[in-house]
């Protein structure tokens, strides 16, 4: 009995916290931080009781959350790059879970099989990445997992490796954020989709 409670106790990470705040915004200040910590720290700042598996968050990093936030948007963000979502045991509780995304009905007028979508991908990642001046591509390696649901949008991301500057990782999450894609995923598309971006300085951002 007493390995059966240690056990939990390692898998497990309770956050007693204060009353919840209300429904309006709160003020966050959460710099990037291995995951069990800065979940920690949103329990304390928000007042909501964190329930956690270390398993799920062993060896993952947060991005920083600063600034104003509902306390869901908040979490979200904080969850970005993780591969994790949360999911509510009520309105001052929640847990945490790997993303699951239901798989994409096929869609007749979608043309071209996985590898044409691939490329669609490609582009439309490239071109988010461009838009950013920290998260530009060809000067930095990286690997990255996306979720793509049946609307076409980028649903979640996960860094598998980081590109060495935490900003810039931040700044690489945050440009993949909700991006929408041209066509939902043909049903041949596995999904999660790695992503490996290389430097190449033959690539030229408009």
């Amino acid at each position: 009995m007493r390995h059966c409670l240690a056990r939990i106790a390692v898998l497990l990470l309770a956050v007693l916290a204060m009353p919840v705040h209300g429904a309006g915004p709160i003020r966050f200040n959460i710099p990037a931080q291995p995951l069990d910590e800065a979940l920690h720290a949103f329990g304390q700042q928000s007042g909501m009781a964190v329930l956690v598996d270390r398993e799920l968050t062993a060896r993952q990093r947060s991005m920083p959350l600063n600034g104003a936030f509902s306390a869901r948007d908040g979490l979200r963000r904080l969850l970005e790059g993780t591969g994790l979502m949360a999911r509510y045991s009520g309105a001052e509780a929640f847990t945490v879970q790997r993303v699951a995304l239901p798989a994409a009905a096929p869609n007749p007028r979608a043309t071209g099989g996985a590898g044409n979508y691939a490329r669609t991908l490609q582009r439309a990642v490239e071109q988010a990445l461009c838009a950013s001046a920290l998260a530009r591509p060809g000067h930095y390696r990286a690997a990255v997992q996306v979720w793509i649901d049946a609307r076409g949008v980028l649903a979640q991301s996960r860094l598998l490796a980081s590109t060495g500057d935490h900003r810039r990782d931040s700044a690489l999450v945050e440009s993949l954020r909700a991006l929408r894609l041209e066509r939902p995923p043909p049903s041949a598309l596995a999904q999660p989709v790695t992503l490996l971006l290389l430097p190449d300085t033959r690539m030229d951002c408009p």
